[in-house]
């Protein structure tokens, strides 16, 4: 795609806001899907994008359903599970691991998204660090990048040596097949954008405030050295996809398809089943007639600006 073309990349770049937009309203309008607001002047706010928008937002409620049908399950039956998401920097691993949470209990469900490691934790055995993050039963654990950092990031970066690279590829497979032995359910995605989309996501991220806090020093890097990015996803692709825990690859330039492609395939992979929830009957409140509720100071009271 050629980005010389200014009118295409302003169009791309407000279509992108448009999305941004989007996310603060998912949690707002829950199945209203009717009127949803337009944003005045984008040129991607017309009457199909809209019609599309309402379908995206249909189908994300009723797959947000679904996924709290498996969560009651996996509490139910204590399953274990853990779900990775791995991707160049703005894949929208972010975007879609924030719509499988958003309406789920973060005790059955939660995030793990761990920093670079410190000094200490470099001296420890690769995996040890991710150990106590791993779920107990009837928990569901999302890992926002993962062990695979050894085969990215730190590859391409050089922060690994070659005998700590060819180490992991040694290791990795049979530290999954423990956890899938230990009954641990190992689901890992890696989200696929090409050159250019990435390309636009960063300038989205680079003339929008409220997300430049998304781009790194280390994340402006990596556009640097897309193709180094790519021959090491490549081969951990090709060495780390086995039977007991395979690669799944998700196309994610258009995100909004991603994250339903995402949540619908994530729900195929667990045959689960509605449990049954016991009739909840609201008690009386109990009064009592020497009960006094005292005023709250003034002083302590948040002032009423809005």
């Amino acid at each position: 795609m050629n980005w010389d073309n200014r009118e295409e990349l302003l169009r791309r770049i407000e279509s992108d806001l448009l999305d941004s937009l989007d996310e603060e309203l998912e949690l707002e309008i829950e199945d209203r899907t009717d009127g949803l607001p337009a944003v005045a002047g984008a040129p991607s706010a017309t009457a199909s994008s809209n019609a599309a928008r309402v379908a995206y937002f249909k189908e994300l409620f009723r797959l947000q359903a679904e996924l709290v049908k498996l969560q009651d399950w996996v509490a139910n039956t204590k399953q274990k599970a853990v779900i990775i998401f791995e991707g160049r920097d703005a894949a929208g691993k972010g975007g879609v691991i924030k719509r499988i949470t958003q309406r789920l209990n973060p005790r059955v469900c939660r995030v793990v998204a761990l920093p670079a490691p410190n000094d200490r934790e470099r001296t420890q055995w690769y995996f040890q660090r991710y150990v106590p993050h791993l779920p107990a039963a009837g928990e569901m654990v999302l890992f926002d990048r993962s062990w695979y950092n050894r085969a990215g990031v730190e590859r391409v970066m050089d922060f690994c040596s070659d005998d700590e690279y060819e180490e992991f590829f040694r290791s990795v497979p049979e530290f999954e097949r423990m956890l899938v032995r230990s009954g641990i359910r190992v689901i890992k995605y890696w989200f696929s954008i090409t050159d250019e989309e990435q390309h636009l996501r960063f300038l989205g991220r680079i003339h929008d405030p409220l997300k430049q806090w998304k781009l790194s020093p280390m994340d402006l890097e990596s556009r640097r050295r897309w193709e180094d990015y790519t021959r090491v996803k490549e081969t951990m692709l090709e060495r780390t996809h086995i039977p007991e825990a395979p690669w799944w690859v998700v196309p994610a330039d258009d995100k909004k398809q991603a994250r339903l492609n995402c949540i619908r395939h994530l729900l195929s992979q667990f045959d689960y089943s509605e449990v049954q929830r016991p009739e909840i009957t609201l008690p009386e409140r109990v009064r009592h007639a020497d009960y006094i509720r005292h005023p709250v100071p003034e002083a302590m009271m948040v002032p009423q600006v809005y």
